[in-house]
């Protein structure tokens, strides 16, 4: 018997939530944004009673702001849309918008 050509499988975590490498490190406090990304997708997915999105870091999505990193999910790919954070006070927001309810 051949084996099936594709396979799907589902997720036991949130879809995950990809990061410009590039825009990354650009940007001065790129790692803290990172680590602000990361905490802020935890304490959401508590509130969810999931496992917390991994944070991927991806190659160029292609938009390469000048002062700002270029942020993903699922949820936004859906919609069509990137986010663009420029600041690390901007996490919270952002996340509502890549974990919705």
């Amino acid at each position: 018997m051949a084996p099936k050509p594709v396979i799907a499988a589902r997720l036991r975590r949130a879809p995950p939530i990809l990061v410009c490498k590039k825009c990354l490190g650009r940007i001065d406090d790129g790692k803290k944004l990172r680590k602000a990304l990361k905490s802020e997708s935890k304490d959401r997915s508590a509130a969810q009673d999931v496992k917390p999105p991994r944070v991927v870091m991806t190659s160029c999505l292609g938009i390469c702001p000048k002062r700002a990193v270029v942020v993903a999910s699922a949820a936004t790919l859906r919609d069509g849309k990137y986010l663009l954070l420029s600041e690390t006070k901007a996490t919270a927001e952002a996340i509502s918008a890549l974990m919705p309810d």
